[in-house]
């Protein structure tokens, strides 16, 4: 163990340990790990899953208060790692020898609060999941333990203190929700794994790593992270469906944000960073359940959640039930806002379709301030984006139409806006062939595959012609860098059809992001559920019906991951009363449970809140204590925290100082953005208006500047839910016979993915145009009111 043992070295000569076992390849990870100890050393041993390669890790017990670790870089056999334990043992009988302490699974991270540093060790996980032939994890025990030997543990220490912090940082906890892998990117989506081939530490600094503070001391001073896992925060859930006698497997992710991360009223709204409270990513992945040996076909869609991306807050309050909101700071460039998009932007491209389902009129103005002020935001966005990149802005007052519709209607309208959202950003689609699969299990690589430019007068032939060249070039550059893989095939072509892209994404919010948000991302991954299934070849249309026992099962998946965020955020469950309703629950039982839930979110908000806000601010390490300075618990607002030099700071995930003031909307700015009336007159696939449809929905379709009409048809390839880029679309739309109005839009966003698949009889794009009310598909810049 040459680098690491120091005077061992010599011992490990003379007992003839010469290790034979190759490099450890990129492709083999660290999977179980024992932990042993002597009075000036931990080691850890880890090795892979096949037990072919193990490996080294040493951990300095003689330092008091800093981190000293060294990994060996020899790769051990098994036999050649148990005569060096051995001879561990007997080069430390002296001060009691080697101790073997725990079984683990990883390094989840170490942390100093104001003396010793400790270690935390997974020591039970349980697999939930498979990806790609990638197991996915969930952490069922945690063991946190004190790094420096007893002997020389800092003395002059405040115990009381030091075990309210470990107190604090047991709080969040990490058996409930947390989700790894050792060879699956899990924080990234189906799409960037294979898109964007990062690996190692960079992947730590991501924003869905929720033990990159915890892990910042152990990367600092290894070259790779073999020995931590990166921990997820949100919802997994795998299950496995048949439907027509196919079978595929269904995989539900919700990814919470680290940044401006925290408890339902003291995280509200943006930070000076463009971070936003609650901010959750929610992938659906659909897989094809394939014996070995077969090609394997997989597609994933990516939806987003997120606080109001204005500087906005509301009291705690434990008289009121329903506080005030505040607007917190007027930011009259929007700058906060502006930048929140440009990160939404830098994840998933292009076209950013923002559902705001918030209220639009009130007796007393609380949600509508937001509504007003959101609008004013992204009119004044828009008016510095090229038309490309403009945000496309939807109004939905959900509450409203729940209130006034039933749930079958609410559902099917949201399903409308899904359907659209889903037609402009496309989906991830690829299929990986038997070699591949059987090389370990090795996603391929797009880095090179972009949306083609396609004029609106080109053929199909031609975008499909233009579609196999750029794959083709594609593959010859991934060839050349994996230096002539010979496991390529067909033409050096690990997939049989070309991949779809995912370009753009919906972003759907409430005030909580919560409950309706929840409802508004089922009727979303119900359409793409459809789409997803057609591009498998599982189902010869993309529609499934609300009543179909499909839609149900997706339901319960959805309504699960609703309560599961919900406890996170807001210490409850969801309020569910369109699930409850759409499944015929008693109305009374509904009112009761609705009730309970109302009570239950209050009592966490009004008096756990803050100490769990505590709790996560010192996990992710945005408090970290020093002796003789304010404790956590002594500042008046998580918003001023401490760093290791003792100094007062801010940053990205902390919002900035401000004086509060109260609002009653006068100071908002009038709306001056272009509006004019939207019509509808054609149904939607799955999501087609019923004629005894009540109330009134009040929808806003918003962005500047106005886009010329043409009367452009929409070019078409063989693909699922692809456009050409540049038509330009202009229709009526009639909703139960009454012309409510017309507009134009452009369709330049439809063609992020133009690569199709040529298996179907029916073309979904043409079926799609069939379908579709052709002004639907260009409704920015309109504001409409559908009556029924």
């Amino acid at each position: 163990m040459a680098d690491v043992l120091g005077n061992n070295n010599s011992q490990n000569q003379n007992h003839g340990i010469q290790p034979t076992s190759p490099p450890l390849s990129q492709d083999r990870y660290l999977q179980k790990f024992r932990l042993y100890k002597t009075q000036a050393n931990f080691y850890m041993v880890g090795r892979d899953k096949s037990r072919t390669h193990w490996k080294v890790l040493k951990i300095d017990r003689s330092e008091p208060t800093e981190l000293n670790i060294q990994e060996d870089s020899t790769i051990y056999s098994e036999d050649e790692c148990s005569d060096l334990l051995k001879m561990l043992h007997e080069g430390n009988t002296a001060t009691g020898g080697l101790k073997f302490i725990t079984t683990c699974y990883g390094i989840v991270g170490f942390i100093k609060f104001l003396g010793p540093y400790y270690m935390l060790l997974i020591t039970k996980r349980k697999q939930i999941g498979v990806i790609c032939g990638h197991n996915i994890y969930a952490v069922s025990k945690i063991e946190l333990i004190p790094v420096p030997h007893p002997n020389v543990r800092p003395q002059r220490v405040n115990f009381s203190k030091e075990n309210r912090y470990k107190k604090l940082l047991c709080m969040v906890d990490l058996t409930k929700d947390f989700f790894f892998s050792y060879s699956y990117n899990i924080m990234r989506s189906l799409q960037k794994n294979t898109c964007d081939k990062k690996t190692g530490k960079v992947l730590y600094e991501t924003m869905f790593v929720w033990n990159e503070f915890l892990t910042r001391g152990i990367r600092n001073l290894l070259p790779n992270t073999l020995w931590t896992v990166a921990l997820v925060y949100g919802f997994f859930k795998q299950t496995k469906l048949s439907l027509s006698g196919r079978d595929f497997q269904l995989t539900l992710i919700a990814r919470r944000s680290r940044h401006y991360a925290g408890t339902r009223y003291l995280k509200r709204g943006v930070n000076e960073k463009g971070r936003v409270a609650n901010d959750v990513e929610t992938e659906q992945i659909v897989a094809e359940d394939v014996p070995e040996g077969e090609a394997l076909q997989i597609s994933s869609v990516v939806q987003n959640r997120g606080s109001i991306p204005l500087f906005w807050s509301q009291e705690t309050s434990r008289l009121n039930l329903k506080p005030d909101i505040i607007l917190s700071k007027r930011d009259q460039n929007y700058e906060a806002t502006r930048l929140h998009f440009e990160h939404l932007t830098q994840r998933y491209g292009s076209p950013i379709i923002i559902l705001n389902l918030i209220k639009a009129n009130e007796k007393k103005p609380r949600e509508s301030i937001l509504r007003t002020e959101f609008v004013n935001a992204i009119a004044a966005i828009n008016q510095d984006l090229p038309e490309e990149k403009q945000l496309k802005f939807v109004h939905l007052d959900l509450h409203k139409l729940s209130r006034s519709s039933k749930a079958t209607n609410v559902l099917e309208l949201l399903g409308m806006v899904a359907t659209y959202a889903l037609l402009v950003t496309g989906l991830f689609y690829c299929q990986l062939t038997p070699t591949l699969l059987s090389n370990g299990y090795e996603l391929p690589s797009f880095e090179n595959v972009d949306t083609p430019d396609i004029s609106p007068t080109s053929s199909n032939n031609d975008i499909e012609k233009r579609s196999y060249e750029e794959n083709e070039h594609s593959d010859d550059s991934n060839e050349k860098s994996s230096e002539g893989n010979s496991s390529i095939e067909n033409n050096r072509n690990p997939y049989v059809r070309p991949p779809l892209i995912q370009s753009g994404v919906l972003r759907t919010n409430c005030i909580d992001c919560l409950d309706r948000t929840n409802v508004a991302q089922y009727a979303y991954g119900l359409v793409a559920l459809g789409s997803q299934l057609y591009a498998l070849g599982v189902t010869t249309s993309p529609h499934i019906e609300l009543d179909d026992p499909l839609a149900e099962e997706l339901m319960s998946y959805y309504e699960r991951m609703g309560d599961t965020l919900a406890h996170q955020y807001g210490g409850s469950a969801a309020h569910n009363k369109i699930f409850s309703e759409r499944r015929g629950q008693w109305k009374a039982a509904i009112q009761s449970q609705e009730f309970l839930r109302t009570l239950q979110r209050y009592y966490s908000n009004a008096y756990m809140d803050a100490e769990k806000q505590n709790a996560i601010n010192v996990f992710l390490g945005h408090f970290q204590p020093e002796p003789d300075k304010a404790d956590l618990w002594e500042l008046d607002s998580d918003q001023h925290y401490v760093g290791r030099n003792g100094e007062l700071y801010i940053d990205e995930d902390v919002g900035s100082f401000f004086k509060r003031s109260w609002s009653d909307g006068q100071i908002l700015r009038k709306n001056t953005s272009p509006s004019s009336a939207l019509n509808i007159n054609k149904g939607f696939p799955g999501a087609a208006f019923p004629s005894d449809a009540r109330g009134q929905i009040k929808m806003l379709f918003e962005s500047t500047p106005e886009i010329s009409t043409s009367g452009s048809k929409l070019a078409c390839s063989r693909s699922l839910l692809t456009a050409s880029p540049t038509a330009v679309l202009s229709s009526e739309i009639v909703f139960n016979g009454m012309i409510l109005g017309e507009t134009t839009t452009s369709a330049s966003e439809c063609g992020s993915s133009t690569r199709g698949r040529e298996n179907h009889g029916t073309d979904l794009c043409d079926e799609a145009l069939e379908e579709y009310p052709e002004s639907f598909v260009h409704w920015v810049d309109n504001e409409a009111t559908l009556s029924y």
